[in-house]
């Protein structure tokens, strides 16, 4: 059985989109709620759009301070390392995996035929028509933000990498963007090339970031009103000043952001330069 586990602490619009996503690659998917004074009605919002669905409940609910990565990373933690033999996917709200080969099953038996414990991957960030940032909609997802490339490390140095498919007993660091394995942090021990790791050559996870929408703008902005180092406030300070440079707007001509224009469906090979740009993100 393949399990999901998401946190979500806003963007309660993103769920029908998700779980339409999602139910061809795992059999259940569960929900954390985290509820904040700037979220308050998080969670009906949640248990509204899920009600329709037997394999997606909530299996915990928290109240705590608004934007602390380092809590979620505990939540994800928390929940997956109840089924620690369990295959898990680990994916923001926000985030949408296209796994090579589209197959997800068959990448977990070939782990498993191996002894490797989980796949990476990166981000790729997805961006509405000419760089814009468009309000969200019910219309396929893929369609209302059809450019696809690598903006958000370029402007902020926020961490490129994820992690996408491990086993429950495997420890994500903040960010879910590495894994502790035996107490040591996997980029500081033979990073990428760890053991357990499957070979990100072939088994890498493209995760499509459709963070940027009209609401973003104002999130990144309070995000780095914060100021504190829990929610990375300095990362989304340097966003929000490229962002507002260009008329918040991401040039999507620039060579340095990687884009490739028109991508209006989930397959992973119509993103060409994947090859190109996940030998830079694990480089970085």
């Amino acid at each position: 059985m393949i399990k999901l586990i998401t946190v979500i602490g806003h963007g309660a619009e993103l769920i029908p989109h998700f779980i339409k996503h999602y139910e061809q690659y795992v059999d259940e998917i569960k929900i954390v709620i985290y509820k904040t004074d700037k979220y308050p009605n998080i969670e009906d919002e949640v248990r509204d759009k899920i009600s329709q669905y037997d394999f997606v409940n909530v299996v915990k609910v928290i109240n705590d301070r608004i934007y602390d990565w380092n809590k979620v990373t505990f939540l994800y933690n928390d929940v997956k390392s109840r089924y620690p033999n369990d295959w898990w996917v680990v994916a923001d709200i926000d985030e949408f995996h296209l796994y090579p080969y589209d197959n997800l099953r068959n990448i977990i038996k070939i782990c498993e035929e191996n002894n490797w414990e989980l796949v990476r991957g990166g981000f790729i960030d997805r961006i509405g028509l000419d760089g814009t940032f468009p309000e969200l909609n019910d219309t396929s997802i893929w369609e209302q933000f059809p450019n696809a490339g690598f903006f958000r490390y370029p402007m902020s140095d926020a961490c490129p990498n994820k992690i996408c498919i491990l086993k429950g007993n495997i420890e994500l660091t903040s960010g879910q963007h590495y894994v502790k394995i035996h107490g040591v942090d996997t980029w500081r021990w033979q990073g990428w090339n760890h053991p357990l790791i499957a070979p990100y050559d072939k088994f890498s996870v493209q995760v499509h970031h459709f963070k940027w929408d009209s609401t973003s703008i104002e999130r990144i902005k309070n995000v780095a009103a914060i100021g504190q180092k829990y929610a990375f406030s300095d990362e989304y300070a340097k966003m929000y000043t490229a962002l507002s440079k260009s008329k918040f707007k991401v040039n999507i001509t620039d060579s340095k952001y990687f884009f490739e224009e028109g991508l209006t469906y989930p397959k992973f090979d119509l993103y060409k330069g994947w090859n190109k740009l996940i030998k830079k993100i694990i480089s970085t």
